[in-house]
């Protein structure tokens, strides 16, 4: 299906691999956030991720062990920062731009000797006969197998924080610390688990850009995406199935603009190169305008050090 010169099938399917670095990650942040701590660094573990996850993938000629590694380094980051801010009780804001400073001048340190090489593929899931499927099987079945665990850990996150007890503690450390540890809650030990497994799935999006979306490695190749995944969280209002939207619709312009060049519109690559990135400005500024006046959504204990009295 062409439409003006844009082919729409291509473009649908496109955004759903262009959405899952930022859709990952957004996702991790959403559950650090969910615990009540704020961390800057999504941008840093994304890129240590990046680097990680490819040179496993490399050395071993295991694309699996390259996610394994980009998902085991954002953990160990966000570890760091959860022990800074969690134990040493530094300041969140700060030691998340640390962070991201540290992570991309590690990275580049990292990634000297693999410039120009390519990594192993990473081969699409084969599901028979439904990808012969008019238009849905172009769509929905022709993707890796990380695309489709993002949609599942969406619905698992979502799943949890909504129906489980350990969604319910990770919510109320969230709300207020003070009160759930009144309660015998371990209030760092939640928040601890929460940081970790933010920084696992924000190194596994960037390990999926290193080895899938681009695939090399190129120093500071993130470029903005964990401060976007950041931006999707306030975007969905800290709900999951909302950051899968906003997610979608960042990589949605991302592919847009990949295609008009393609298509010869006679549009400066800067601009179209900028667009995901002014589109997701301009929603942000929209969706405050509509809800100044409303419910605070994030969680009441975002960003504010916890230390236990007794």
């Amino acid at each position: 299906m062409i439409v003006g010169g844009i082919d729409v099938i291509t473009l649908t399917a496109t955004l759903m691999g262009a959405s899952t670095p930022v859709l990952l990650a957004a996702t991790g942040e959403l559950v650090a956030e969910k615990s009540g701590v704020l961390n800057l660094g999504v941008e840093g573990m994304m890129i240590i991720g990046a680097v990680a996850g490819f040179a496993a993938a490399v050395t071993t000629g295991n694309p699996v062990l390259g996610f394994v590694a980009g998902a085991l380094a954002g953990a160990l980051l966000a570890t760091l920062f959860a022990a800074l801010t969690q134990l040493l009780l530094s300041n969140q804001v700060a030691t998340g731009l640390a962070l991201t400073l540290f992570g991309l001048g590690l990275s580049a340190l990292i990634g000297k000797g693999y410039e120009g090489v390519r990594p192993p593929g990473t081969p699409k899931l084969d599901f028979g006969p439904l990808s012969d499927i008019p238009v849905l099987g172009r769509i929905l079945f022709s993707h890796d197998w990380v695309v489709y665990l993002s949609l599942l850990l969406v619905a698992l996150v979502w799943f949890v924080l909504r129906f489980t007890r350990a969604g319910l503690i990770l919510r109320a450390v969230g709300e207020s610390h003070d009160a759930a540890h009144a309660l015998g809650y371990r209030v760092v030990a939640v928040r601890f688990a929460a940081l970790a497994f933010g920084g696992a799935l924000a190194g596994l999006g960037g390990a999926y850009l290193s080895l899938v979306r681009v695939p090399q490695w190129t120093e500071g190749m993130t470029a903005g995406a964990g401060w976007i995944a950041l931006a999707i969280v306030v975007f969905a209002s800290w709900r999951p199935w909302r950051v899968l939207l906003g997610a979608y619709l960042f990589g949605g312009i991302t592919a847009l603009q990949l295609q008009l060049q393609a298509a010869g519109y006679a549009i400066p690559v800067h601009i179209l190169s900028m667009a995901p990135y002014l589109v997701t400005i301009v929603v942000l500024v929209i969706l405050s305008a509509i809800h100044r006046h409303g419910v605070q959504a994030a969680p009441a204990c975002l960003g504010k050090p916890f230390h236990a009295s007794s």
